[in-house]
């Protein structure tokens, strides 16, 4: 099996990627619908799993000079424990291997899941970037902590491990300001998934490389298919919707006329979202 046969096995198995059944899209924050929806932090191993080591994330990292090292204990442990987990963490490590650098970052909080681990199995300190700026140095033991002002961090080069890249816009709020205040570059990152959503070329246009171990494209979904973890039907929602995002929408609420009716009658997050997307021009509300 391929490296990306085994990733796309990967992502399914946890529901890292989930597909929708075709008079179910999912909700996008953005108040916009789609066919799939990526959790890449579920493979850590599992939704529960990913879960409670965001809970753990939340509740240390009011400590900065305390966290790290938590965070750490409770990754080292699940890489011992989880096979997938391991063996993902070992294939970052081995794309980051043949490249020249000093230190690798991740952002608040999923990058974590998967940076502190590449540290630690390549032997580099880490920066542990929140998401109010602050950036904390912890050693390769994660023993040491220090929260870094500015040149601390002078002329050394960084590789940022990220969970997922879309847009970038952490990069561009948070993770690049936080890493060049410090003095260092950031050459390159490596995302476990690109949503192929514009991230790249803003990188490019910063002086950041990226690198992916998949990017969420027809071909990845055509795995899928092949490997029987999505059925035609589906291949061919998320073909459509690849193709044409908005024609996708405008289709499915032309198909579903009382579909934004029956979300903001659930109330909460549903109806939110289903306003949004009023507001958007997209759809119509009957009555």
């Amino acid at each position: 099996m391929s490296v990306q046969d085994t990733i796309v096995n990967w992502l399914f198995s946890t529901q890292a990627i989930r597909v929708c059944q075709p008079d179910q899209p999912f909700w996008y924050t953005s108040g916009t619908i789609g066919p799939y929806y990526i959790n890449t932090h579920f493979l850590y191993g599992s939704e529960q799993a990913a879960n409670e080591l965001l809970k753990l994330i939340e509740d240390c990292v009011g400590n900065p000079l305390t966290f790290p090292a938590k965070i750490a204990g409770a990754i080292q442990l699940q890489y011992q424990q989880n096979p997938l987990y391991h063996d993902l963490c070992d294939l970052v490590a081995s794309w980051l291997q043949p490249y020249s650098f000093d230190l690798i970052s991740g952002g608040e909080r999923r990058d974590f899941f998967f940076s502190i681990q590449a540290a630690r199995l390549l032997n580099k300190p880490h920066v542990s970037i929140l998401k109010n700026g602050t950036a904390i140095l912890s050693n390769n033991g994660f023993t040491l902590h220090k929260i870094l002002n500015a040149n601390d961090l002078k002329d050394l080069k960084v590789i940022h491990v990220a969970d997922l890249v879309t847009e970038a816009s952490s990069y561009q709020r948070a993770w690049l300001p936080a890493v060049r205040n410090c003095g260092a570059s950031m050459p390159w990152t490596l995302a476990v998934v690109d949503r192929d959503q514009g991230g790249r070329e803003y990188l490019a246009s910063e002086g950041t490389n990226l690198l992916a171990l998949t990017k969420i494209e027809r071909k990845l979904f055509e795995n899928a298919l092949t490997a029987n973890l999505i059925t035609e039907t589906q291949f061919r929602m998320i073909e459509q919707f690849i193709k044409e995002p908005k024609q996708f929408m405008l289709q499915f609420f032309e198909t579903h006329p009382d579909f934004l009716d029956q979300q903001i009658a659930l109330g909460g997050k549903n109806r939110e979202r289903a306003l949004r997307c009023l507001e958007k021009g997209y759809g119509h509300k009957n009555g």
